[in-house]
């Protein structure tokens, strides 16, 4: 009952983070159920992934309601995100307990890392390029993708997402609704490799897919109160910091790392240093980003003493 509880928290502390940042209930519930509740790798991204097949299915059907689906990107990525994510989950499968702990945790390290300097520089609002992405470079990313999020216990939304906001081709809410709605095809494909691979520990461990389920849906209506008031950017320098502090023993310790101690401590420091960091910076930016719309919307005034019309043009452009 007490392992229970504790992955019905995980998943509750997984989807707040998810809900506030659009990504992250893989990690974060993963990073926990190794950590606390002492099941393995691929047992852990098995319950994570099983579970999780309500919650994409369920986000994609929303975010399609609200049109905020591509489908041809959705097909584009998302069909080799299941390729990718299924071969990462037999992989997974297949793998000891003893060399997959230390696989994982690398690849978590490697994403919390990824979140935390990401979020240092600041969240800014990107001019659209019209422009599409090539079919290739959109197979490339999902499957890609769908591999880290399976072997990692997630990542999909770290690797996507972050990449395609940071190539600024489509809104933001299209691009989280049709990565969001493409995670369902590579849950799915990922939950099949673990029926095939894990069938007996995905079954013994239904209870603790029942759980994390529980714990995401009861946070779910918390997350979206909460995600009008918390700072996104410092909830993720916090959990990429948080991701981070967690896995790197687990990945030092094989190679006779010690003192591991002052190593988190330096993680914990650094993570805190990024964290004020990406504060500041998005303050910054909000500031400039404000200025730069109060200058857009100046008129020239007819009797300001500007004789030429490339100075007038000149100011314009500003």
């Amino acid at each position: 009952m007490k392992t229970l509880i504790l992955i019905a928290i995980a998943g509750l502390a997984a989807q707040l983070v998810d809900g506030g940042l659009g990504m992250g209930f893989g990690v974060t519930s993963t990073t926990i159920l190794i950590a606390l509740a002492g099941l393995g790798p691929a047992q852990a991204s098995a319950v994570v992934h099983a579970a999780e097949l309500g919650t994409t299915f369920v986000s994609g059907v929303s975010h399609w309601r609200f049109g905020n689906v591509d489908w041809k990107v959705v097909a584009a990525i998302g069909i080799p995100g299941g390729i990718g994510a299924f071969a990462g989950a037999t992989v997974l499968a297949n793998m000891s307990t003893e060399a997959a702990r230390p696989i994982m945790s690398a690849i978590l390290v490697v994403i919390g890392i990824n979140l935390m300097l990401r979020f240092s520089r600041g969240i800014t609002q990107r001019k659209v390029d019209a422009k599409p992405h090539s079919k290739r470079f959109l197979g490339g990313l999902g499957l890609v993708g769908g591999f880290v999020d399976a072997t990692g216990g997630g990542g999909w939304g770290p690797v996507t997402t972050s990449t395609l906001l940071a190539a600024g081709r489509s809104e933001p809410r299209r691009i989280v609704g049709t990565v969001n709605t493409a995670e369902f095809i590579v849950t799915a494909a990922a939950t099949a490799g673990f029926v095939l691979g894990l069938w007996d520990d995905l079954v013994s461990n239904l209870a603790a897919v029942i759980a994390l389920l529980i714990g995401g849906v009861i946070a779910a209506p918390i997350a979206a109160w909460l995600v009008t008031r918390m700072n996104p950017i410092l909830l993720g320098s916090v959990v990429g910091t948080l991701i981070v502090l967690l896995n790197i023993p687990t990945v030092l310790e094989p190679l006779g790392v010690t003192h591991l101690w002052i190593i988190q401590l330096v993680v914990l420091a650094i993570g805190a240093g990024l964290s004020v960091l990406g504060v500041k910076r998005a303050r910054q930016n909000s500031k400039a980003a404000s200025e730069a719309e109060q200058r857009s919307g100046d008129v020239v005034d007819e009797s300001d003493p500007v004789d030429s019309k490339e100075e007038v043009l000149r100011i314009e452009s500003k």
